[in-house]
Order: C-alpha cells, then sequence, then structure tokens
C-alpha cells in the first residue's frame, strides 16, 4: 500500500475521470446512462464555484480510482455531511488498499470541515463493496427509500403552476 497516494483531482484529469465514470457505469449496467463529457467534467468539477470535488488515487503514479463527492446538511445535526457520490478503482488494482485509502482521504476531509455524517448508496447486489464498507464499520441504513426527480420531471415540476 505504499505506492499509494490520493490527491485532490485537477482539470487535467478530466479525461481519467469520465474513463473511470464510463467503466463504472458498465459495472453497474448502466453506462447508457452517461451524458457527462470531458467538458462538463472541467465545467462541472473544477469551476471557481463548484459544489462537488474530486480525489485520484495512484499507485506508482498512475490513476486506478477515483472519488466524487460533495457537501449535503443535517438539519438534525446543524452540521454539514459528506456524500460520496461516486467511488471506482479499476480491476486490476482491486483488493491493492485503494478503495480503503480513498475512504480514509475522504473521513479525513469529512473531520477537517466538522462533518456529522459521511454517507453514500450502494447497488443491492454489489456484495463485494457491500463486503468492503461493513469491514469499514459501515452500517446500512434500512428505514430510508431513496427517491429521485430526473431533469424533465424537475422541469416540468418547476413550470407547474402552484
Amino acid at each position: 500500500m505504499t505506492d499509494l497516494t490520493v490527491r485532490p483531482a485537477s482539470p487535467d484529469d478530466a479525461a481519467t475521470i469520465l474513463q473511470f465514470i464510463t467503466e463504472l457505469a458498465i459495472f453497474e449496467k448502466a453506462e447508457h446512462e452517461v451524458l457527462t463529457s470531458e467538458a462538463l467534467i472541467q465545467q462541472t468539477l473544477f469551476n471557481s464555484d463548484a459544489k462537488a470535488h474530486a480525489l485520484i488515487c495512484e499507485q506508482a503514479g498512475q490513476p486506478i480510482g477515483f472519488a466524487v463527492y460533495f457537501y449535503n446538511y443535517s438539519t438534525w445535526l446543524g452540521k454539514y455531511g459528506l456524500y460520496l457520490e461516486d467511488l471506482y478503482i479499476t480491476p486490476p488494482a482491486r483488493r491493492s488498499g485503494a478503495g480503503k485509502a480513498l475512504f480514509k482521504a475522504l473521513a479525513k476531509i469529512a473531520t477537517a470541515n466538522n462533518c456529522g455524517r459521511f454517507e453514500w448508496s450502494v447497488l443491492d447486489w454489489n456484495t463485494p463493496a457491500i463486503k468492503f464498507y461493513q469491514a469499514l464499520g459501515a452500517s446500512a441504513k434500512t428505514e430510508w427509500v431513496g427517491y429521485r426527480l430526473t431533469e424533465p420531471q424537475i422541469q416540468a415540476l418547476a413550470g407547474t403552476p402552484d
């Protein structure tokens, strides 16, 4: 694990991040849902008021994984939380400690920002990831069901008169 490094992503990493996003989507059987581009990644992750941030994990100087995160807010805690949107490690680099290195870096970021929570979601069939998260000490939320509005649904709702 000594040749692993985690660093903040830079605009030069946009193509690598897009590649990792695509590989993750293929793994999750949702490649058709990837609509972003290198330009959009540069625009949204690296502009002066970016709402999300990315980390790159390298092994021997080569990118092998990434994490994208943003901050949310807990009204009950009165604190921000860190939400992990995506984490991906290339198949040859799995079980190298890269996932744990990214989680540790994210935990340090959450601690430095006084976050009261560090949360993420996982597909219910992704048993290796679930076992990894449990080994980190994470517990599954069992009482909450996630909901989503897609962009067309958001636009329709926003355009609906009260």
